[in-house]
């Protein structure tokens, strides 16, 4: 199931469902033959798009958002704190080309700090799925709920079939002693190419998706820190995101770890197709895993929390 039919159906099953967007039709294309007046786009307006849907949540509705995650979570910030978050109302924000799924796209395009908004708004969810499947299985949860939340929108197919969806709960892969890897949205794919060539060098690695990242599996990343190391891995900014979240944790917890957090650090990413941007920046299942393996012949003794392989 795409993410346009799983919209189709759920709406067609609830009335109180409302689809609206900001000139972003990528993902609804059909929608608005079959919902009629119950599919709105604002046009380039995206403070106007959100505070539409906070007038249509008073009245009972459900909008589900439709923008670019750059201009939805930072156009349209303080309309999405005040009108959404603050009254916690159910508007379900879907960010369309998130981290490098904004790939050709320069800076101003480019979302790798919405991790860190959004989860810093009163009563927001947050939420990361790895590829189609994972995210087909997480929306009707969300869109559920009757908070406000916003979904990093992930739309690739993978041949990988997720587990079924709880908010708050990761999905643990695998474990392991030596290595377990965070990571959550389309560098999941990547984590998985680099597990597999670790394993192939004689290493216990555990992988774990941490598709909610608010509220956000605190057992999970607890019992990810027994490892030797772990990695956070991510297509964010250092600052705010997993990483951050981690830090959180573990500090909340009053527990410590041996961390290499792989993500961008106060720069953005050079615009091409994908493939050349996971391999430009550094981000391919194979520079992963030999980025890992550097660290450790690197540092034989434990580090805590350090940021210094931090892209």
């Amino acid at each position: 199931m795409t993410y346009e039919e799983l919209l189709t159906e759920i709406a067609r099953a609830n009335e109180q469902v409302v689809v609206m967007t900001a000139e972003n039709r990528a993902l609804v294309r059909n929608l608005p033959l079959i919902l009629g007046k119950r599919f709105i786009d604002t046009g380039i307006t995206e403070q106007t798009l959100v505070g539409a849907a906070a007038g249509l949540a008073l009245r009972g509705r459900i909008p589900v958002v439709h923008a670019l995650a750059s201009f939805l979570t930072m156009r349209a910030f303080e309309f999405v704190r005040t009108d959404a978050g603050i009254p916690n109302l159910p508007i379900k924000l879907s960010g369309f080309i998130p981290g490098f799924l904004s790939d050709a796209n320069g800076p101003t395009h480019q979302a790798i700090e919405d991790v860190a908004l959004m989860r810093g708004i009163p009563n927001m969810t947050v939420f990361a799925p790895a590829d189609e499947d994972d995210l087909v299985k997480m929306l009707p949860h969300i869109w559920q709920s009757p908070s406000p939340a916003y979904t990093r929108i992930n739309t690739r197919k993978t041949d990988y079939i997720h587990a079924d969806f709880e908010p708050g709960k990761a999905e643990v892969i695998s474990e392991g002693e030596d290595i377990t890897i965070l990571t959550y949205g389309l560098l999941f794919e990547q984590a998985l190419i680099a597990t597999e060539i670790l394993r192939a060098e004689g290493l216990s690695v555990g992988l774990v998706n941490m598709r909610s990242l608010k509220p956000v599996d605190e057992q999970a990343i607890l019992k990810a820190s027994k490892s030797n190391l772990l990695v956070t891995l991510e297509d964010h900014f250092l600052t705010g995101g997993l990483y951050t979240i981690v830090a959180e944790v573990l500090l909340k917890n009053q527990q410590t770890a041996t961390v290499l957090p792989i993500a961008l650090n106060e720069r953005w990413f050079r615009p091409a197709l994908l493939p050349a941007v996971l391999a430009y920046e550094g981000f391919t299942g194979k520079q992963i895993a030999e980025k890992i393996l550097g660290y450790q012949t690197q540092h034989k003794q434990p580090t805590i929390l350090s940021s210094q392989f931090a892209e």
